[in-house]
């Protein structure tokens, strides 16, 4: 497999993934949320557009701001966005589900409020909806359709930004989500910590599950490239 990069919450410090793109150019670059660039997405990123594949997926903040979601879901980088779909990249079959659980749309083990974003978006209220669409907020929810819809496609990688069960603060349809997938690796962000959550984790879930640090990046085999 050609080398790629899976990113941590950088939270609008793009300068070390630019510094490692440099020294060791890998196939490609995955962002796994809170990415807030401070300017649109592909400026942000332009010491290194051309040397790189860049994918991502967004984590809760990157909806904190109007600002926010615009750099970032109305870039020229927008159709990287890795969520809800299975991606050739540089190799490797990669899903992602971006965004994160939140009770009053899908809380698991709960049983969802709002099976998609139109159900929530019908029940919110004009007066809630934003660009004459789903609040803001809830553009980084996870919504029950986009999850069952991975559960039908098979990949080698799951990135996620919320983490598997065996974070103190992780979910177990993160774990049913890679096992369906067939998914031998799970890199999460959202917690900034590097995680390796040993051999008896490993075994126990089906895969290898990897937590990513804030302006942290790991390598397809797990290794980390940057603290």
């Amino acid at each position: 497999m050609n080398r790629i990069f899976f990113c941590g919450d950088p939270h609008g410090h793009l300068e070390h993934i630019i510094e490692a793109v440099h020294a060791h150019r890998p196939a490609a670059i995955v962002l796994l949320g809170d990415v807030q660039p401070q300017e649109p997405f592909e400026v942000a990123l332009r010491p290194i557009i051309d040397l790189t594949e860049v994918w991502w997926i967004h984590g809760n903040h990157d909806t904190d701001s109007d600002a926010d979601y615009d750099h970032l879901f109305s870039s020229a980088l927008a159709d990287r966005n890795l969520h809800g779909r299975v991606v050739e990249v540089a190799g490797a079959r990669i899903a992602g589900l971006g965004g994160i659980f939140r009770g009053n749309v899908w809380g698991p083990p709960s049983p969802p409020r709002y099976a998609s974003a139109e159900e929530f978006l019908a029940h919110c209220g004009k007066g809630n909806r934003w660009r004459n669409g789903l609040p803001r907020k809830h553009r980084s929810s996870i919504f029950p359709n986009d999850y069952n819809a991975l559960l039908r496609e098979k990949a080698d990688v799951l990135i996620t930004h919320e983490a598997p069960s065996c974070h103190p603060h992780g979910f177990h349809a993160i774990d049913d989500l890679a096992v369906s997938l067939g998914a031998r690796m799970a890199y999460h962000g959202h917690h900034h910590e590097h995680i390796d959550y040993g051999e008896e984790e490993t075994k126990k879930l089906g895969f290898q599950p990897l937590g990513v640090a804030y302006c942290g990046i790991r390598d397809e085999q797990g290794n980390i490239v940057s603290p």
